[in-house]
């Protein structure tokens, strides 16, 4: 509608627009989620054979993502990102708890029980599992809903999500599972085998067994295995000083900016014309086959702020990701280079982050003191050290002296002999230089102020000071040029502060190959290292995100891993089963370190939400095995027996479980296009997290268990001792 008003020839169009990227970045998120789904589907088929077993599982999928919207919306959230992105972890995780039930229904029949009694019994003898697993993740999901700041709000989102899309899951896995197990499922002596499914299921049963053999002949030996977990913790800690640290992955957003600065004092066609020298060096990477599009240049860079007009601003966009092979901080490095040659006028680029919509520079360190003067110095040390450091690129400060000024400097003792005093020779300046309210006179109604100043032309240059005058004590008009010396000098153009504090903020780009991480922690060092004991610092921006959050990721991780051994404890009536389950989680944070090394990545937001995750992800082996054993010692097993008998029956389900929740994260990492980095991150920690931690603790779990297991009494121990006394202390008061 605004372009039909414009004047002829002239034309309107979207200057920058975010909403780009994450339109294409949710575009492909819900690609991935149908990948996801169809990948867990084919791995339940495989595993159990039939198309009728396998839709059992499947019909979780859209019951429990419903159960995720209707909880969205419950909490006033949105579809975005950050909750798709837990959409499509949890397709993995929701068909597990059916999983469970579904192959030990089929066991159970195959074993020669009817479908519905196997289903009634099925259930029962893997239902305390399957609540057991489901609160441990729901726990661990909790604390990383309690994160604060930017970034826990976006997180929370996610948390509730997959809260409650696993919540459901279990109900649906005690219910509506078993009733269908008892409708579809039925023994595969009567079931036409196909060759495929035939080699796999004889491959499983020799995998059975030779585990089986191994676990009877070596689990006594928890030296071993005990060396494998200081190994384990050992491995963590070396690859955790290895992997470099940031905030979040950087995204190819598809667009970034060029600032321009000039001298200050700069008019604004000084900026025009060095703004249309940088035009003509962009234009070069303009076309069909050029990696830009466009790029809209602007003066002043600023917005509206008349006082910038030594600033010009360009916003430049690419390409759409499926037409270029190169990602945008390659354009922008690129074109920094050819940028670089300019003279007059400096110029940077800036690209955006990926969790920061900000598009300020990642790396802002704030030095705080009592005179700019002094904190300048300050400035100049860490910027030439900053020279000569590679990790930081397009070093600069919000403090440049460089603005021209007329510095005023009053011969006191003359004004005093000639009586006239500095507020005199200030109001005369005031007056003529600026101006001054002298009255207000009305006109219909309305009220208007009276200005006295010199004309333009009386002020133009520093001669015109002959021509201001003050009275003196005598009555005569003295020249104020006699009582004032003039001197240019350069100050900054403006005096910012930050918590109160006088304060200079030097910002930079991270250089490639660099993170955010390193280049904070050598600021630091080189800090401590120049400036005195009393100077301040603090951070802005993507830096001050980076040091929050991380702090709040660890708390929430050390509270994860509270409230699931709490959570346990309270379960399994036991400080010591617990402590057994929760020896897979330094093994899951292994694989995730593994992962995160081998595949280049960093430790950032993403891949710590996923190691939080892999809290309960690693508990849920431990939980199936050792729950099971300890209905086996209940029924009268030994420690050896229980533990080697329910680590072989447990085994195909915990492949099919853990097989499901990579190959449901594996869309996520494969999958480019926006966006893809923080995919690929979390996908990368639970890939690698889950394989690493379920091979480990398929030994692990059962030689701990075996080690520690005869300290304690049989589950059902406290249960026979309370029906005992039930059946042997009267009832008071006549009631039962």
């Amino acid at each position: 509608r605004i372009a039909q008003t414009l004047p002829k020839g002239t034309q309107i169009f979207v200057a920058f627009d975010n909403t780009t990227f994450i339109e294409a970045a949710v575009e492909r998120v819900y690609a991935t989620l149908v990948e996801a789904m169809i990948l867990v589907l084919i791995v339940i088929w495989l595993f159990l054979g039939s198309l009728r077993a396998a839709v059992i599982p499947a019909v979780t999928v859209p019951v429990c993502l419903v159960a995720a919207f209707i909880a969205l919306f419950a909490f006033g959230f949105s579809i975005n990102l950050f909750t798709l992105l837990a959409l499509v972890l949890c397709i993995g995780l929701v068909v597990d708890d059916a999983i469970v039930v579904v192959e030990n229904v089929q066991r159970r029949i195959d074993l020669g029980e009817p479908p519905l009694v196997a289903a009634k019994r099925g259930t029962a003898q893997v239902a305390f599992a399957v609540i057991a697993t489901t609160a441990v993740l729901v726990a661990v999901f909790l604390p990383v809903g309690f994160l604060e700041g930017n970034t826990g709000r976006l997180f929370r989102e996610l948390a509730v999500a997959l809260a409650a899309a696993v919540a459901l899951s279990a109900f649906v896995a005690l219910t509506l599972t078993p009733m269908m197990a008892s409708k579809l499922l039925k023994p595969h002596s009567e079931q036409k085998v196909s060759r495929l499914h035939g080699f796999i299921n004889r491959q499983l049963e020799r995998l059975s067994a030779a585990y089986g053999r191994v676990l009877d002949r070596h689990v006594q030996r928890s030296w071993v295995f005990g060396l494998v977990m200081l190994g384990a913790l050992g491995a963590s800690w070396g690859l955790f000083k290895l992997i470099p640290s940031e905030l979040a992955p950087a995204e190819d957003r598809g667009s970034f900016q060029i600032m321009i600065d000039g001298p200050e004092g700069a008019g604004y066609d000084y900026t025009v014309e060095q703004v249309q020298q940088v035009e003509k060096i962009v234009s070069r990477f303009v076309g069909p086959e050029e990696p830009i599009v466009r790029a809209n240049p602007r003066v002043p860079g600023g917005w509206g702020n008349s006082e910038e007009m030594h600033t010009g601003r360009m916003s430049v966009f690419l390409q759409p990701w499926r037409n270029r092979s190169e990602a945008t901080v390659d354009v922008a490095n690129d074109l920094q280079k050819e940028l670089n040659d300019l003279s007059g006028v400096r110029v940077r680029t800036m690209v955006g982050g990926g969790l920061v919509r900000s598009m300020g520079q990642p790396f802002q360190i704030v030095l705080g003191g009592p005179e700019y003067a002094e904190i300048a110095q300050w400035r100049d040390r860490l910027l030439e050290r900053m020279a000569d450091y590679p990790g930081l690129v397009g070093a600069d400060s919000d403090y440049k002296e460089t603005r021209p000024q007329m510095r005023v400097n009053i011969d006191r003792q003359r004004a005093a002999d000639l009586g006239i005093s500095v507020t005199e020779i200030g109001r005369a300046l005031e007056t003529m230089m600026g101006s001054r309210r002298v009255t207000t006179f009305v006109d219909n109604g309305e009220e208007y102020d009276v200005l006295v100043q010199a004309g333009r032309e009386g002020r133009a240059s520093p001669a015109d000071l002959s021509a201001i005058q003050v009275r003196a004590r005598s009555g005569e008009l003295v020249p104020l040029s006699n009582l004032v010396t003039l001197s240019e000098v350069a100050e900054a153009g403006s005096l910012n502060r930050f918590n109160r504090l006088r304060s200079i903020t030097i910002s930079a780009n991270v250089a490639p190959g660099h993170t955010l991480g390193e280049t904070i922690d050598w600021a630091k060092q080189v800090a401590a290292e120049e400036l005195p004991e009393y100077a301040q610092i603090d951070w802005k921006g993507e830096s001050r995100e980076y040091q929050s959050a991380g702090s709040a990721v660890l708390l929430t991780f050390a509270m994860a891993l509270l409230v699931v051994y709490l959570v346990l404890a309270a379960q399994f009536e036991s400080f010591i089963h617990p402590l057994v389950i929760m020896l897979t989680v330094p093994l899951g944070v292994l694989g995730a370190f593994v992962g995160l090394y081998l595949s280049g990545g960093t430790l950032n937001l993403f891949s710590q939400i996923g190691i939080v995750m892999l809290v309960g992800l690693a508990a849920k082996n431990g939980i199936l095995i050792v729950e099971f054993a300890n209905q086996l010692r209940d029924e009268g097993r030994t420690v050896h027996q229980a533990i080697v008998e329910s680590s072989m029956v447990r085994l195909r389900p915990i492949l099919m479980t853990s097989i499901a929740t990579v190959v449901g994260a594996v869309p996520l990492v494969v999958a480019g296009g926006p966006g893809s980095a923080s995919r690929a991150t979390i996908g990368i920690v639970v890939i690698f997290g889950v394989s690493v931690s379920t091979f480990l603790s398929l030994f692990v779990v059962p030689a701990f268990y075996a080690l520690l297991a005869p300290y304690t009494k049989s589950p059902e121990t406290v249960a026979n001792a309370l029906e005992k006394l039930e059946r042997e202390t009267p009832a008071v008061g006549g009631h039962a």
